[in-house]
């Protein structure tokens, strides 16, 4: 099928982290072109959200405690889709969740180390005036050719030049790819999995069927954690509830 996930965009915790890492080198330190992006990215990896929804996150959705496992509650979005198909006659539209009511709200447990990025981000950048945790220098939606070019850019900083060459991870949505085929593959409850992810289970198996190697069946939030952070501790970590 068309829209199954190709396996060979799909990159490993490991190299996943090693591209996080590289987006905060981007730019250099004093503009932080790179590194207020970073907690964009991870949001996409960690809690497996859609670009437009780690877009759209504000400070007041999120709980980000001092340790453990905090939580976002998902309610909107801001996709890039041109001025002229916006009633604002701004360049990203305000919506709801995509194939949801727009009333609705999913909450996704985020991991610890997705919490403690969030919470360096707000430390260190603080939010919008609308209360959004990325936004461009002047203070406007971040576009997605911004942070497309600044992966672009962390791909030849973290990868062989082969590997750099090739279709991994060559697009900032292949790290919600990654995490979601990730997780199933370390034995998360698809239901659960499909839940977080905003999608139908049928949706997320038929879409990451080329992804997948045969799971068991444990917690989501422990083994999403551990197979995305790859630490020896994972099997012990489970959210609250």
């Amino acid at each position: 099928m068309s829209n199954q996930v190709d396996p060979w965009v799909v990159a490993n915790p490991e190299q996943a982290r090693n591209l996080l890492a590289a987006v905060s080198y981007v730019g250099g330190y004093r503009r932080a072109r790179g590194r207020r992006l970073v907690g964009l990215l991870a949001a996409m990896y960690f809690g497996g959200l859609r670009p437009a929804e780690a877009v759209g996150l504000v400070e007041t959705d999120l709980n980000v405690p001092g340790q453990g496992w905090g939580s976002a509650l998902l309610h909107r979005t801001r996709p890039s889709v041109g001025k002229q198909w916006t009633d604002s006659g701004e360049t990203h539209d305000d919506r709801g969740l995509k194939n949801r009511l727009t009333e609705d709200v999913r909450r996704v447990p985020i991991p610890p180390h997705l919490v403690a990025v969030l919470r360096e981000h707000l430390a260190t950048f603080g939010t919008a005036d609308d209360g959004r945790l990325f936004f461009s220098e002047n203070g406007s939606v971040v576009p997605s050719s911004t942070y497309y070019r600044v992966w672009q850019e962390a791909r030849l900083l973290a990868l062989p030049p082969a590997v750099a060459a090739s279709p991994l991870a060559s697009r900032p949505y292949d790290l919600r790819y990654s995490a979601l085929s990730t997780w199933l593959n370390a034995g998360a409850d698809s239901t659960e999995v499909a839940e977080r992810a905003g999608n139908s289970v049928e949706v997320l198996l038929t879409r990451h069927a080329k992804c997948l190697d045969g799971r068991a069946s444990p917690t989501v939030e422990s083994r999403t954690y551990c197979a995305s952070t790859n630490e020896a501790s994972c099997p012990n970590t489970e959210a609250p509830e």
